[in-house]
């Protein structure tokens, strides 16, 4: 690849990873502040009921960043962006096994078919919920500040 190419790739993948952690970060964090506090003021069969829906459609819009975002960043560690870029991708990625090895557990609870959605076991799986949800928002929120912190210093 000509150099210059290869500097083009560097840079695209590199502001990829930096684009898709910061939005992922972003939306995570919204839940995490905003949204799910504002679900619990509910009464729990109404919070778990807004929580199904809202569940759903988060997945496709943070499962697919998640995997870009940790593409991207391999991409730039292996194009010659140096080590940090790999360390980044390892966090954003690491949302991916929390998801479906702690979270997903919890999930399957909530979404069980024969849930007493007004139980206080229920509001205490939502609770559960926002607590595991915050690894995934911390380590979003990781992988962002040092892709950043690389993109400038770069």
């Amino acid at each position: 690849m000509r150099p210059g190419c290869r500097q083009a790739t560097l840079l695209a993948l590199k502001f990829t990873a930096t684009l898709t952690a910061a939005i992922f970060a972003g939306a995570a964090l919204y839940i995490n502040l905003v949204e799910h506090p504002a679900r619990m003021r509910l009464d729990t069969r109404a919070a778990a009921m807004e929580w199904a829906p809202a569940y759903a459609r988060a997945t496709w819009m943070q499962a697919p960043l998640a995997v870009v975002c940790f593409l991207a960043g391999v991409g730039a560690w292996w194009s010659g962006g140096g080590v940090g870029w790999a360390v980044a991708a390892l966090l954003i990625g690491a949302v991916v096994p929390v998801t479906f090895l702690i979270i997903m557990p919890t999930n399957q609870l909530l979404l069980a078919p024969d849930r007493d959605l007004a139980s206080t076991e229920t509001r205490g799986l939502l609770e559960r919920w926002a607590r595991l949800h915050a690894v995934r928002t911390v380590l979003s929120l990781a992988a962002t500040v040092l892709y950043v912190a690389l993109a400038v210093g770069s």
